[in-house]
């Protein structure tokens, strides 16, 4: 088994300065450190992470933290981690995912001081959020993917919430439709203050106000069978309604079929779309999805890049980005026929 001496002796270097090479610790120049990587891919040594965070007192290890929501991890939160997992392997270090209840912050504190992590992205953030509270009371690096309500010297990235609601509001009203519903995320994660269930929810009702809309909002829990039960309460209590914003696209299997079995057609009838959905999942579904399409793979990476750059000493001041979602208009969305049949019965 190749040693650090071997690869040393191959690369033609002192020990130390592999060991430089591998961990870090003092600038070296560039042909030097693909010299003595090309020696340990041909002689297939692999330093071990242990030892390399001993030496140099840290573990190239970042921790993804997220919540465990009641929802659990869905398509496109799948595509934040993965985009995450290769901006990390990109800049030299590992990613793993941590799940860890809110309500016990302590585990966190425990966890961080074990050594075995530099820093922590962390996901799900609520408003007044426990996570966030003791990784700034401990000092440990940290950013966030999503903000909390006091974000002073904080680095994030977030979707900017209230500027996707208010596109999605305004793509429908320019469709004619006058009635609109909102499903978002469930009573219990409103309540919690989970940030993006309580920014959607304030600048929806914002958005109707505004444009003199109708606008009516539900809490939902994100199974199918939850967006059937909500999609039948609201329209017998609101039989006018036209057209409905989801916020988890794990409610709209429920809600199409709720649709169909009153008889309508996506999007002659009614017509539905989400926010926050990845375009993987807005096109299994049948029709395809309109949606406001999140851009995942940016909000992964940059919350893991800005982490890094703390840990680097790259970073003089807290970075702050909200990033805007963009509309992409599929197959379940249109002008509402229904609504329109019915009034050319009324005028004849």
């Amino acid at each position: 088994m190749p040693t650090i001496a071997d690869v040393a002796k191959r690369a033609n270097v002192a020990v130390s300065t592999v060991s430089y090479a591998i961990n870090g610790t003092r600038p070296i120049s560039e042909e030097t450190r693909q010299r003595i990587f090309a020696a340990m891919d041909e002689l297939g040594y692999r330093p071990n992470a242990l030892a390399r965070g001993l030496a140099s007192k840290r573990s190239r290890i970042i921790a993804l933290l997220f919540a465990a929501p009641e929802r659990g991890l869905g398509i496109t939160e799948l595509e934040f981690v993965t985009s995450a997992a290769d901006a990390a392997k990109e800049n030299g270090y590992h990613l793993v995912l941590w799940s860890s209840e809110m309500n016990d912050p302590e585990e966190l504190r425990r966890f961080t001081q074990q050594g075995l992590v530099d820093g922590v992205v962390v996901m799900e953030v609520h408003l007044d959020d426990n996570h966030v509270n003791m990784l700034r009371e401990i000092s440990f690096p940290f950013t966030m993917i999503g903000r909390c309500a006091d974000t002073d010297d904080i680095s994030y990235v977030d979707i900017h919430f209230e500027q996707t609601i208010k596109e999605a509001v305004q793509y429908l009203a320019e469709l004619g439709h006058t009635n609109i519903a909102f499903l978002n995320h469930s009573q219990a994660e409103f309540d919690a203050g989970y940030g993006p269930a309580v920014r959607a929810h304030t600048r929806f009702a914002q958005v109707v106000e505004t444009m003199g809309l109708t606008g009516i909002t539900r809490f939902c829990r994100a199974t199918p069978l939850a967006g059937w039960e909500a999609f039948n309460d609201l329209l017998n209590a609101h039989p006018d309604l036209t057209a409905l914003v989801a916020m988890n696209d794990r409610t709209i299997p429920g809600i199409m079929q709720a649709i169909a079995e009153r008889g309508w057609r996506i999007p002659d009838d009614f017509s539905l779309m989400s926010v926050v959905s990845s375009a993987r999942a807005a096109e299994m579904m049948v029709p395809p999805l309109t949606t406001m399409d999140p851009p995942t793979a940016e909000l992964g990476r940059l919350g893991v890049e800005l982490l890094i750059q703390q840990l680097e000493g790259q970073a003089q001041n807290a970075s702050q980005m909200l990033l805007p979602c963009r509309l992409v208009v599929r197959d379940s969305s249109g002008p509402c026929r229904r609504i329109q049949s019915s009034k050319q019965v009324e005028n004849q």
